[in-house]
């Protein structure tokens, strides 16, 4: 069984620690915690690892988040990956910090990223693991806001978050989606 698994985020060090990029970092410790590596191809960074006998390829998409889905598009033709073995994971607002919520379909909720995967995908029908990043700005702030780095409280308790986050994606890929989002999503 082979899956993708995409982290929605932007490319460069100046996006590095914003909440916008949360998918990178999920998708980086996985892939630490695997031991894969992540290197540069056509419009992600893609790192291959290997959980319980499945095939997981991770990718970073290098388009900038306006644009992610060329990339899942492009690592799913390739790769050969059916959209039901496919997991975004993106940053949200509608959610308290460190809240996490799979679904298996949806709208894009107003997210880029999302909108854009599904123009592209040409539907709403595949996983995507929400990450929550609140909602403490201002009206009219919600770009510098999610352009902006994590806070000292969150700071705190953010890797203990991404290691939950990890969880999500050992078990969609082992267990599927219905049991995952009943046995993680009140973790």
């Amino acid at each position: 069984m082979k899956y993708l698994v995409v982290g929605l985020g932007n490319p460069g060090s100046k996006y590095e620690n914003t909440r916008h990029n949360i998918g990178f970092k999920v998708v980086e410790a996985f892939a630490k915690e695997r031991e894969a590596t992540f290197n540069l191809d056509k419009q992600a960074e893609v790192a291959r690892a290997k959980f319980k006998g499945r095939t997981i390829v991770l990718i970073k998409p290098t388009t900038f988040m306006n644009l992610s889905g060329k990339a899942v598009n492009y690592w799913m033709q390739t790769e050969k990956i059916p959209r039901e073995n496919v997991l975004v994971i993106t940053d949200d607002l509608a959610l308290p910090f460190g809240k996490l919520r799979m679904k298996g379909k949806g709208s894009d909720g107003g997210h880029n990223g999302l909108k854009d995967i599904q123009a592209t995908l040409n539907s709403q029908d595949y996983a995507r693991l929400r990450f929550g990043v609140g909602s403490e700005f201002g009206q009219g702030q919600q770009v510098d806001y999610v352009l902006g780095e994590w806070n000292a409280d969150e700071k705190k308790t953010l890797e203990e978050r991404i290691n939950v986050a990890t969880e999500f994606i050992k078990g969609f890929t082992t267990l599927g989606l219905q049991l995952t989002m009943t046995n993680w999503n009140n973790k």
